[in-house]
C-alpha cells in the first residue's frame, strides 16, 4: 500500500529500526510510538533529500531537534516521507519520487507539500508523522485525507535540522488521527531552542486578547470562492460551528485573503531562492520544473520590492488585528476545492495557487492554526476546516478542535481563590482600563455574551468614557458582548475601591446559562445615559463612532 501511495522516500532497515528502538526510553510519554518524518527534516542515518534525488547521498549524522525531542519521549522514527520538492507546493505531485494521491481517491491529489506524511497517517501506516507548513503544507494534506494537522505558532517548535523552504515562515507540524494525539506530540515538541535563531519561547502570560478558552468563533462575512461540492460541505461546517462555539459571528476577512496573495505575488519567492536556489542548477530530471521556475523567479526580486512587500504586509496585519479583539478563532475552509491529478497536470501553477487561498496568510501574519476533519463532501471526498488564532493561542485552539471532533473536554477545573469577573466596557482587552485587571493578576478567561434582558448605556461620566450594563429585562435576546476575566479574590477586592458610581459589582447571567460576578449599573444610575444597546457591545460602539479611547 505504501508503494502504491508513493509514501516513502527512505526507511530504516530492520536492524537500524531495532537500534533506534533500543535507544529510546521505555517510560517516556510517547514510549513505543512509531512516527514518520517528512524528508526535509534530518533523521540520523537516513538521507535528507527534500525530494531531490541528487541529494540522496546526504545522510544525516544526527536528528533534527524536533525528531530528537520525540525520540527523547520514547517515540521511534521509521523513515522519511515523500513531499513536494523543496517543500514548494500544496498538491503532492511535485516529486521525482512519484505523485501521492488522497487515501479516498486515486484520481484526487493528496495535498502537499507534506504529502507522504499525511498519507502515512491517513492510511494507518503510522499514528504520527512530522511535516512542515510554510503556506499550508500541513493543513492542506490533512484536509484532503481526513486527519488532524496542527500548525503551531512560528518558532514554538524548533526548525533546527530542517532543510529550509522559506526560513522566516517555516513551521514543523504534526499529523495524527485525533486532536489528543497531536496535542501529546506538540507538548513534547514545543520548547525554546537557543541554537535555532528562529525559535521563540512561549510567554508565561498569554498575549493580550488571547483567552484561556476559545468560545467565540468568527466566520467570513459574505460568499467564499468555493467549488460547489466544497460549498455544500462548508455550509454544513458553519452549522456545526453553532453547536461547538458559544457564539458565532461574521467577520471581514478581506485583509487576511489579501495577505495570502502576497506569498507568491510579493517578494517571498526570493527567500525560497536564498534557501535552495544553489541546488537548482544545472537543470535535469532530478528537479521538478514547476518548483524550479518558482524559485528561480526569486532571483529578480529587488531590495525595493522586498521592503515594499514588507510594508504592505504590515498594513494588512494592522487591518486584520481588529478581528482578534472580537473573536477567539476564525473558522475557514482549508481549500477552495479538491482538484484531480489531471487538473494539476493541466495547470500546475494555477491550481496550486488557488489551494493556498485560505492558508497562505497564516504564517505571514504570525498566526496559529489546526486543521480538523469536517465530514465528507457529497461525492464522498474528505472535507476539512481550520481554526486560526493569534500567535501563542495554540492551547485554546486545540481545546476548540477537540470539541469540534467530539473528543473529551480537557479544560482544567476552576482554581480555588479566584473569581470570574465579567467586564463590558473600558476594562476590555486593549482598552484604557484593561491594565488594572492585568496588574491585579487577571487573565482573560473567555469572550462571551450576556443572556437576554440586558441593555448597554454610555454613562455621562467625566474622564475615560465608560458604559453601564443594566439588567432591564427588556434587552435583546442576543445579549451584550462581554469578556470574562479570571482574577485572584484579593484582586477583585482591590478593584472594588476603584469603581466609581453608578457602577458596581453584581451578578451577570451569561448566554450559556452560567452566572458570574460583573460590572453592573442599577437602573437608578442611568439618568442622562445614552442607550447604545443596538451596537451589541462597547467595542462595536467605539468602532462605529470612531472613538479612539
Amino acid at each position: 500500500m505504501g508503494r502504491a501511495l508513493n509514501v516513502w522516500i527512505s526507511r530504516y532497515t530492520v536492524d537500524q529500526l531495532g537500534t533506534r528502538e533500543r535507544g529510546v526510553p521505555t517510560d517516556g510519554p510517547l514510549a513505543g510510538l512509531r512516527f514518520a518524518v517528512k524528508d526535509n527534516l534530518d533523521v540520523a542515518g537516513l538521507p535528507t533529500t527534500g525530494a531531490c534525488p541528487a541529494l540522496a547521498d546526504r545522510v544525516a549524522e544526527r536528528d533534527a531537534e524536533a525528531v530528537r525531542r520525540l525520540a527523547a519521549a520514547g517515540a521511534v522514527p521509521v523513515g522519511k516521507t515523500n513531499m513536494d520538492q523543496f517543500a514548494t507546493g500544496l498538491v503532492g505531485t511535485r516529486s521525482p519520487y512519484g505523485a501521492c494521491h488522497s487515501v479516498a481517491s486515486r484520481d484526487h491529489v493528496s495535498g502537499g507539500s507534506s504529502s507522504g506524511s499525511a498519507v502515512a497517517v491517513a492510511s494507518g501506516q503510522v499514528p504520527l508523522a512530522l511535516g512542515t507548513d510554510t503556506a499550508g503544507s500541513g493543513r492542506v494534506p490533512a484536509a484532503f485525507n481526513g486527519i488532524v494537522g496542527i500548525k503551531p505558532t512560528r518558532g514554538l517548535v524548533s526548525t533546527r535540522g530542517l532543510m529550509p523552504a522559506c526560513r522566516s515562515l517555516d513551521c514543523v507540524t504534526t499529523f495524527t488521527r485525533t486532536v489528543a494525539e497531536g496535542r501529546a506530540a506538540l507538548a513534547v515538541l514545543a520548547g525554546y531552542d537557543d541554537e535555532d535563531p528562529w525559535s521563540r519561547a512561549a510567554p508565561a502570560v498569554p498575549p493580550a486578547g488571547v483567552a484561556a478558552e476559545a468560545r467565540v468563533v468568527g466566520v467570513p462575512a459574505g460568499p467564499l470562492d468555493l467549488d460547489p461540492a466544497h460549498e455544500a460541505a462548508w455550509k454544513r461546517a458553519v452549522d456545526r460551528a453553532h453547536e461547538v462555539a458559544d457564539v458565532v459571528v461574521e467577520v471581514d476577512v478581506t485583509a487576511f485573503l489579501a495577505a495570502a496573495r502576497l506569498l507568491y505575488e510579493g517578494p517571498w519567492p526570493a527567500e525560497r531562492y536564498a534557501a535552495f536556489g544553489a541546488l537548482l542548477t544545472p537543470d535535469g530530471p532530478h528537479l521538478d520544473p514547476t518548483v524550479r521556475a518558482i524559485a528561480l523567479a526569486g532571483r529578480g526580486v529587488t531590495g525595493e520590492e522586498v521592503f515594499t512587500g514588507l510594508d504592505r504586509l504590515a498594513t494588512l496585519r494592522r487591518r486584520g488585528e481588529a478581528v482578534w479583539w472580537d473573536v477567539d478563532a476564525l473558522l475557514l475552509p482549508v481549500t477552495p476545492g479538491h482538484p484531480t491529478l489531471a487538473k494539476v497536470t493541466a495547470d500546475p501553477v494555477g491550481v496550486n495557487a488557488r489551494l493556498g487561498t485560505y492558508t497562505n496568510f497564516v504564517n505571514l501574519l504570525d498566526l496559529a492554526a489546526v486543521a480538523v476533519p469536517a465530514g465528507e463532501r457529497d461525492d464522498g471526498l474528505p472535507f476539512g476546516v481550520q481554526f486560526v488564532g493569534p500567535a501563542f493561542a495554540d492551547g485554546p485552539l486545540l481545546d476548540l478542535a477537540s470539541r469540534w471532533c467530539g473528543e473529551p473536554d480537557v479544560r482544567p477545573a476552576p482554581r480555588p481563590g479566584r473569581t470570574l469577573l465579567a467586564v463590558a466596557g473600558a476594562h476590555l482587552s486593549g482598552l484604557p482600563l484593561n491594565g488594572q485587571l492585568v496588574s491585579l493578576g487577571g487573565r482573560l478567561h473567555r469572550r462571551a455574551r450576556t443572556g437576554p434582558g440586558y441593555r448597554l448605556y454610555r454613562l455621562p461620566t467625566a474622564g475615560v468614557p465608560r458604559p453601564g450594563l443594566a439588567a432591564t429585562t427588556d434587552g435583546p435576546t442576543s445579549g451584550i458582548a462581554v469578556e470574562v476575566w479570571d482574577l485572584p479574590d484579593q484582586g477583585v477586592g482591590a478593584l472594588l475601591g476603584s469603581i466609581p458610581p453608578p457602577l458596581g459589582l453584581g451578578t451577570v447571567a451569561l448566554a450559556d446559562g452560567t452566572c458570574v460576578t460583573g460590572f453592573m449599573t442599577a437602573e437608578g444610575g442611568l439618568r442622562g445615559a445614552e442607550d447604545i444597546t443596538q451596537f451589541g457591545g462597547w467595542r462595536a460602539y467605539l468602532t462605529t463612532n470612531q472613538t479612539t479611547t
